[in-house]
């Protein structure tokens, strides 16, 4: 496991020292120590990233050039997969083939740009023009320099999807990987290098986000962040990036409904239910973590939910079988029971679940089920993050729709029903940029993904993620031999 920097190819350590524990979330075992980076690393890795594309290949390369390193650490995740779906799960807690799954499709990810940076070579829009004096044509470049500051509930996963279509359009970038979970993203490093990189092209500097993300945001030779993370931390990206007018795209954290029609099959609606709060341990930007469930089907489906919840199998992402691992962090952990019990103190019941005392060490919580939420109260209005959801019925689709709505988040929603004809009506009615018919939170790297209101700004994956990182460029051209006659008659 790395404890250096990766900065201009080069593995260095900081200048004063400084170093992280990471900790094991289920044994509270200091397994490792990374270095930090601080102010002096994030200026040399933001000098190398600038050199890199001023004065280097890689933006210069075609895409079908940089599809083929791109391939290439898509490989070299796959063949490392069971060592890093390990170092995963002990630095973040999920069980193991959650890991396995995340490094997976995180490998596709850079097969997924590789393919479209290959588009972008020859690709160039002609414009039609009133004026048949002139010819027009859009072309699209890279952006430049680029930061991404990732959360640490999917390290290297989140890690590509702003790494791949970043390199894909021809950018340079340094990736700052959560201070709580970097193992992964350090090791991306050691992937990229044996792929042939050029050296600057990918730097990686783990390190606190107060210190290290601060001078990166604020650096005036960065020329795009991309962050993922809570709404407060996204603001204040934002006003930074302000002062330079740098591009920046936020995904940020939401409160997502799903509404269950009576009409719905009740085993796929508990099981999509628990999927869509438990998976990850609830640690999920799109969680659907208020469940909106029509009277007719609420007692028997509330039933069903807590019966199941309470067989989910709780313990060491690394043991067979293990479904809910630990919270990543204590900080996590005491925020999660801060919110249960003051849910409880607001008026809530707490139909299954709190704390789990299973085990002497580790962060755990038990699936967590709140019902008799109030409207006004903080379970029902602030992102928990954890395996905790609030359930309560509803009486009309107009209702569904209202109460799904009422949130400053939209990042995702989802409806479940037997009627077609109703899923399409209330997905259309949802104010969210993601949204499930009939499932909760399959997510693919070919479609968009982002979120309305205060859950962001612009869209990842697709060709949206590529768009993320490219400029479009007008060229015209006067093609006739006619004086323009403004100034010399």
């Amino acid at each position: 496991m790395q404890n250096r920097l990766f900065i201009d190819g080069q593995w260095i350590a900081p200048a004063d020292g400084a170093i992280l524990p990471v900790i094991d979330p289920a044994t509270e075992e200091v397994i490792h120590h990374i270095a930090a980076a601080g102010r002096t690393e994030a200026d040399a890795a933001v000098k190398a990233a600038r050199e890199a594309f001023d004065h280097g290949p890689w933006p210069r390369l075609s895409g079908k050039e940089r599809a083929s390193y791109l391939r290439a650490i898509a490989q070299g995740i796959r063949d490392r997969l069971p060592d890093l779906a390990q170092m995963e799960t002990r630095d973040n807690g999920k069980p193991l083939p959650e890991s396995e799954w995340d490094l997976a499709d995180a490998a596709g990810c850079f097969d997924f740009y590789a393919d479209l940076a290959e588009e972008l070579d020859g690709e160039v829009e002609d414009i039609k023009l009133a004026d048949n004096r002139f010819i027009s044509k859009a072309v699209r470049e890279p952006l430049g320099v680029a930061v991404a500051i990732v959360p640490w509930n999917y390290p290297l996963l989140m890690a590509s999807w702003k790494v791949a279509p970043a390199l894909a359009a021809g950018c340079t970038m340094i990736l700052k990987p959560a201070e709580t979970t970097s193992l992964t993203a350090l090791e991306l490093g050691v992937i990229a290098e044996a792929a042939g990189l050029p050296k600057g092209v990918l730097n990686i500097l783990s390190g606190k986000g107060s210190v290290v993300g601060q001078a990166l945001v604020d650096h005036p030779d960065v020329d795009k962040v991309a962050f993922t993370g809570s709404g407060p931390v996204g603001a204040r990206i934002m006003a930074a990036g302000a002062k330079d007018i740098k591009r920046i795209s936020l995904e940020l954290g939401g409160k997502s409904p799903f509404v269950v029609f009576a009409d719905a099959d009740i085993e796929k609606a508990v099981e999509w239910i628990m999927f869509g709060i438990f998976w990850n341990q609830g640690q999920v930007c799109s969680a659907t973590s208020r469940v909106l469930v029509e009277a007719g089907l609420y007692p028997r489906l509330l039933d069903r939910l807590v019966e199941e919840a309470g067989k989910i199998r709780i313990g060491n992402g690394l043991d067979a079988g293990t479904l809910l691992g630990p919270l990543v962090n204590e900080g996590q952990y005491d925020d999660v029971l801060r919110h249960i019990d003051r849910a409880v103190e607001q008026g809530a019941n707490l139909a299954c679940g709190g704390r789990y005392d299973g085990f002497e060490k580790g962060f755990w919580v038990s699936p967590t089920i709140l019902t008799d939420v109030a409207l006004d109260s903080d379970a029902w209005i602030e992102e928990i993050f954890g395996p905790v959801v609030c359930i309560r019925p509803f009486e009309t689709e107009e209702e569904a729709i209202s109460l799904a709505n009422g949130s400053r988040f939209g990042l995702a929603a989802a409806v479940m029903s037997a009627d077609d004809a109703r899923c399409e009506r209330v997905a259309a009615a949802f104010r969210a940029g993601i949204v499930w018919i009939n499932c909760s939170q399959p997510t693919f790297t070919e479609a968009p993904w982002g979120g309305y209101k205060q859950s962001g700004i612009g869209r990842e994956l697709g060709r949206w993620g590529l768009d993320n990182y490219l400029e479009t460029k007008q060229i015209t051209r006067l093609v006739s031999d006619e004086p323009w006659g403004w100034y010399l008659k």
